[in-house]
């Protein structure tokens, strides 16, 4: 029996190409393994088709830094587990009290849609009906929202990062996964490792059998709570730092390498 039941792996920065593809290689260690592959991603499940148009057949996905348990064959999300109204507000009410200079996002609809105000910059082209401007800032805490993001142009990526826990403390959860001073917020326990951890159980699983990629502090929680962790060789040094191992760069196929040669492909 091989030691490791379930692989997981980030998407941004660890599986694929820096320029959003994914190698023939990966894809051909992918459909060889003999587990199960999972997406770990903060990624909202509307970011997913990019990479699923590049597979064979899609494979599951925990979403939104742990927020949403998604299944792509059925387009179903499994489970939800979002800030509600009422936290949102005081998350909000807070952040804008202390950093006065913050812009907003709220990732809606079980992250398959995405409202911003006005301030927020876009990098999308063209008509996209999933993204929305909001007319009104209560509208921001007018439904539940599976992430909360909080854009600053006046602080490095990690300050900020420390800047906006220190306001919220264990109100709810602060991660970050750019260069830049852009903060991810989920309610308080919603992390990569707990998404991931509800679909080990449900699968019977246990987090000793799982072995997992990443490459930013959103990816600590997951890399801790797996049994066996590589952080990419372009990781964040805080990443490389808690993992067990770290491997080559996702420009070199590095999550492929690393399972070519742990699984005997």
């Amino acid at each position: 029996m091989h030691p490791f039941r379930l692989v997981a792996s980030d998407i941004d920065g660890t599986l694929i190409h820096s320029d959003g593809t994914l190698s023939k290689g990966t894809l051909d260690v992918i459909h060889a393994l003999p587990v199960p592959f999972v997406l770990v991603t903060g990624r909202p499940v509307r970011w997913l088709r990019q990479l699923y148009d590049q597979m064979p057949e899609p494979v599951p996905a925990i979403c939104a830094n742990g927020a949403v348990v998604y299944d792509p064959t059925t387009d179903t999300v499994l489970r939800a587990d979002p800030l509600d109204t009422e936290l949102l507000t005081d998350v909000i009410k807070r952040l804008r009290d202390a950093i006065p200079d913050i812009t907003l996002a709220v990732e809606v609809e079980e992250g398959r849609s995405f409202w911003y105000e006005e301030a927020w910059p876009l990098n999308w082209a063209g008509k996209d009906h999933s993204l929305r401007a909001i007319a009104a800032p209560d509208e921001l805490t007018s439904v539940p929202a599976v992430k909360l993001l909080v854009r600053s142009a006046n602080h490095g990526a990690d300050e900020f990062h420390e800047l906006v826990s220190g306001v919220l403390g264990e109100l709810a959860t602060v991660t970050h996964s750019s260069r830049s001073a852009l903060v991810e917020i989920s309610a308080a326990g919603v992390t990569k490792a707990a998404g991931l951890a509800w679909l080990c159980e449900r699968e019977g699983i246990d987090a000793s059998e799982v072995l997992a990629f990443g490459d930013m502090p959103n990816d600590i929680p997951l890399l801790s709570w797996a049994g066996r962790s590589v952080a990419m060789a372009n990781a964040h040094p805080a990443v490389r730092a808690v993992a067990d191992e770290v491997g080559l760069t996702n420009d070199e196929d590095g999550v492929a390498r690393y399972l070519r040669d742990a699984f005997d492909l």
